[in-house]
């Protein structure tokens, strides 16, 4: 059976503030890409089921984590909690936050 892609949701917010939300973000990401997870995970260089515990909230190391980033053109910035909401005002993400 064909997996189907995850639907994008725009405007959701940058901040990750857990595995849940990191997980959250890069599926949202390979969906906007419209990838499936195998092709995904190929493109990264990771196995299907090292992206898929990514984006379930799982941990997986901090390489892999950087590898799956870069391959779908997103990065890590590390902020001051206190500045997220000018952040998010900036990038024009209007989504409440989760969990922070």
């Amino acid at each position: 059976m064909a997996r189907t892609l995850p639907e994008f949701q725009k405007n959701l917010s940058p901040a990750a503030a857990t595995l849940a939300q990191l997980g959250k973000l890069v599926r949202n990401r390979r969906a906007q890409s419209r990838m499936r997870i195998d092709d995904a995970a190929s493109l990264s260089g990771v196995s299907s089921d090292v992206l898929s515990r990514l984006e379930n909230g799982k941990p997986v190391t901090a390489d892999k984590l950087i590898m799956v980033l870069e391959s779908l053109g997103l990065c890590i910035l590390v902020v001051p909690k206190t500045e997220i909401p000018a952040i998010e005002a900036v990038l024009g993400q209007s989504a409440p936050s989760e969990g922070r």
